[in-house]
């Protein structure tokens, strides 16, 4: 599966929450006294009432809380993959 399977299974009317998310998700890690191991099931949690909130409770709107978690974590460890691998291959 790839990014773009993943970004054209979430509604379009949801991407904010994905960049909610990763805002949140960035916050977080910059709190000294909360785990890191944690952080992805706070910004879940997030999604998930943040999608329920603005659209009301359906198995759907859950479901799409979750995929914009997901999205937004794996958009996060992507990034910071990236910039690992370049920056190895810059020193060889």
């Amino acid at each position: 599966m790839n990014w773009e399977t993943v970004i054209n299974l979430i509604d379009s009317s949801f991407i904010v929450v994905v960049a909610a998310c990763w805002v949140v998700g960035y916050v977080l890690k910059s709190t000294p006294r909360f785990p890191d191991w944690l952080i992805p099931y706070a910004v879940g949690v997030f999604a998930i009432t943040f999608t329920v909130w603005t659209e009301g409770f359906s198995p759907a709107n859950v479901l799409q809380g979750v995929l914009c978690a997901a999205a937004a974590v794996y958009g996060d460890q992507l990034t910071k993959q990236v910039k690992k691998g370049v920056g190895k291959n810059a020193d060889s």
